[in-house]
């Protein structure tokens, strides 16, 4: 089945491009230019030790942060987009910890590493899109590059979810403000994969005419194999004023081991956003995430945590002061002599800057 679906759209393109040749009579644009880079301290107030051995913990379970007391790195990232008629394609490179986190799927191709995005797309018309490569990925409400997010430590479901997808996707514009994806990709965050699952997604947006409200209800799920994975994941986004505004993610994900049965973890999350003037905003982020099943690498219990994100911009540069607070139903954390505790408080001091 699915090859005769990719058969169908290997035609459709072939069939596109050979009706657009008339594009290539035009002048060629330079690409786009964009990137950014991410810097930051982190300080768990605990300052955590191993009991035995003296080294430090971090008292860190979500993606990106994991260092204690001490300055590093997030990630540099150039990324080049061009259009001609048609078609389009986009190179985003990513450079550091960050990035290397990202490619954790295949760790035997550090070639691999460094690629955050890479992918060529044609609009059919103005309403049907095909793109091809590795994007992003369209589940949760924070994006992937430091400088995108208000809270710059990231939440559990981003952590435990996709971080991207290497497939085929359309994007079909249904008219007024709705829009759907349908797409078909290797094993989430998999940029190559030699086993025969696949994964489809799919993402429902639609939002009210003045875009005070927006609403994106986003899928994965896989097929082939004894292995499965299925989640469902919404975002919603109100705008109160033009000073405050209010995010929800919420996400629930089935998982069956090969010979297994299936269990499922879940979180939700409450953003609200404040920007009081063009110069400063602040963001506090509350999350709960359920994996006392232990389903994924996350400690086996339930975690409630609590991040406070000043924002003061210059320009293109965003400094962030950040506060988190975490509290779990164990004890996951760890106080300073390696005793165990179910809280953690954490200081981090980031800067991000774009262009």
């Amino acid at each position: 089945m699915i090859k005769r679906i990719l058969s169908s759209i290997s035609l459709m393109f072939t069939h596109f491009f050979v009706f657009s040749q008339s594009d290539t009579e035009q002048k060629s644009p330079w690409p786009t230019i964009s990137g950014s880079v991410d810097v930051y301290y982190r300080y768990n107030f605990a300052n955590a030790k191993d009991a035995s051995t003296g080294e430090k913990l971090t008292n860190n379970y979500t993606a990106f942060t994991n260092s204690q007391n001490s300055f590093e790195l997030g990630m540099a990232s150039l990324r080049a987009d061009h259009t001609f008629g048609k078609a389009s394609a986009t190179v985003d490179l990513g450079f550091g910890k960050r990035a290397e986190e990202f490619a954790y799927a295949n760790p035997d191709n550090p070639t691999l590493f460094a690629v955050k995005q890479a992918y060529v797309s044609y609009a059919v018309s103005d309403k049907f899109k095909l793109t091809m490569g590795k994007w992003a990925t369209h589940i949760g409400y924070e994006p992937t590059d430091a400088y995108l997010n208000r809270n710059y430590s990231m939440d559990y479901m981003f952590s435990y979810g996709p971080f991207s997808h290497t497939g085929l996707k359309a994007d079909i514009g249904l008219g007024a403000k709705s829009n759907l994806m349908l797409g078909v990709a290797n094993t989430t965050d998999y940029v190559s994969q030699s086993n025969s699952r696949f994964f489809g997604l799919a993402q429902f947006s639609t939002a009210t005419t003045d875009d005070k409200l927006s609403a994106y209800i986003n899928y994965q799920g896989s097929y082939g194999g004894s292995y499965g994975l299925t989640q469902f994941d919404v975002v919603l986004t109100g705008t109160i004023s033009d000073k405050f505004n209010i995010g929800y993610n919420g996400t629930v994900q089935s998982v069956k081991p090969d010979g297994g049965s299936a269990d499922s973890w879940w979180g939700s999350a409450l953003y609200f956003n404040l920007d009081p003037s063009s110069t400063f905003g602040i963001t506090l982020r509350g999350e709960y995430f359920d994996n006392k099943k232990a389903v994924v690498a996350a400690p086996g219990t339930s975690i409630f945590d609590i991040t406070l994100s000043p924002n003061i911009k210059i320009g293109n540069l965003t400094i962030i002061p950040e506060l988190r607070f975490e509290n779990a139903k164990d004890e996951v954390f760890f106080k300073n002599n390696g005793d165990p505790s179910k809280s953690g408080f954490t200081g981090i001091l980031a800067a991000t800057y774009h262009f």
